[in-house]
Parts: structure tokens; C-alpha cells; sequence
């Protein structure tokens, strides 16, 4: 049965999720359909965390200019 990956599922989750798919691939018992499945599933949902992991980055950092007009790069301490 293959499971739904949704967008609004959070960081934790996905990575709870990742476990999951990467010990039943590890445990070799399941069919190689199902395996495809899995490992199809895995790799939706590793994007999604890295598209996560880059907007939360984004957040943490902000680019702004010096006196000199060059840009510098500032981490976002408030959050």
C-alpha cells in the first residue's frame, strides 16, 4: 500500500518517514515493486525536506549591503 506524501506534512514527520522507508528497504522483505514504491516515495520526500531545510535557511539569513556597496551576509538572530 503505498502511502500519500503531502506538502503540509512537517520536517519531523517527513524525516520519521524517511526512517521508516529506509528500514523496510534495509530489511530486504519486501517485493521489488514494493521496494520501487518505497524508494520512489523516498526520494519525493527527501526534495521536500531540502526544500524545507532551504526555505528555513533563507529565513536565518539576510544579504545586505556595506558602506562600500558590497554585499555581506547577516544571520537573522530573532526567530
Amino acid at each position: 500500500m503505498k502511502k500519500k506524501t503531502e506538502t503540509t506534512d512537517t520536517f519531523e514527520h517527513s524525516m520519521k518517514r524517511l526512517g521508516e522507508i529506509v528500514d523496510k528497504l534495509e530489511s530486504g522483505s519486501v517485493s521489488l515493486d514494493n521496494a520501487m514504491e518505497l524508494y520512489e516515495e523516498g526520494i519525493k520526500i527527501s526534495k521536500l525536506c531540502l526544500e524545507k531545510l532551504t526555505q528555513a535557511e533563507l529565513k536565518l539569513k539576510k544579504l545586505s549591503k556595506d558602506v562600500n556597496g558590497n554585499f555581506e551576509l547577516f544571520y537573522n538572530e530573532e526567530e
